[in-house]
């Protein structure tokens, strides 16, 4: 039997911003800012966890601190009916912070991020070995405005 997928309320997606803003906010702090108890805030994020609707916490740097790191956008295009392959060979590459599906010309979008020029040339070496790509693009971010 399956489970129907759990839809966050008002109070959930209020959490989850909080959250954006302050992944180490206690649940005292979420309470306060929240105008609600600190164990609706404990049994909602339980919720939140269990039904897979939060899948973890992250650590965010300032821009300045990735300074050196190169940032880049790839799109890919998959041959035939092989993408689950392809995606789940480039959710390994640790370089690539982020992996989306699209629409047009190209099937997948990667934001990388690599710590030297060399490491992104050897990126878009292991991309492009993949078995079930075809083609790609990628383009350097230079700036952020």
């Amino acid at each position: 039997m399956a489970l129907a997928k759990y839809i966050p309320d008002d109070l959930d997606r209020r959490i989850i911003a909080h959250l954006r803003a302050d992944g180490r906010a206690s649940l005292s702090k979420l309470s306060d800012a929240l105008g609600v108890a600190r164990g609706t805030v404990q049994n909602r994020l339980d919720r939140l966890i269990d039904t897979g609707t939060l899948l973890g916490f992250t650590v965010r740097v300032r821009e300045d601190y990735e300074e050196q790191t190169v940032h880049a956008v790839m799109m890919i295009e998959v041959v035939g009916k092989s993408t689950t392959q392809v995606i789940r060979r480039l959710r390994g590459l640790p370089e690539i912070y982020s992996l989306h599906t699209t629409n047009g010309n190209w099937d997948l979008v990667a934001n990388i991020r690599a710590a030297s020029l060399s490491d992104f040339d050897r990126v878009l070496r292991e991309v492009r070995m993949i078995d079930g790509v075809a083609n790609s693009e990628t383009s350097l971010l230079l700036s952020s405005l």
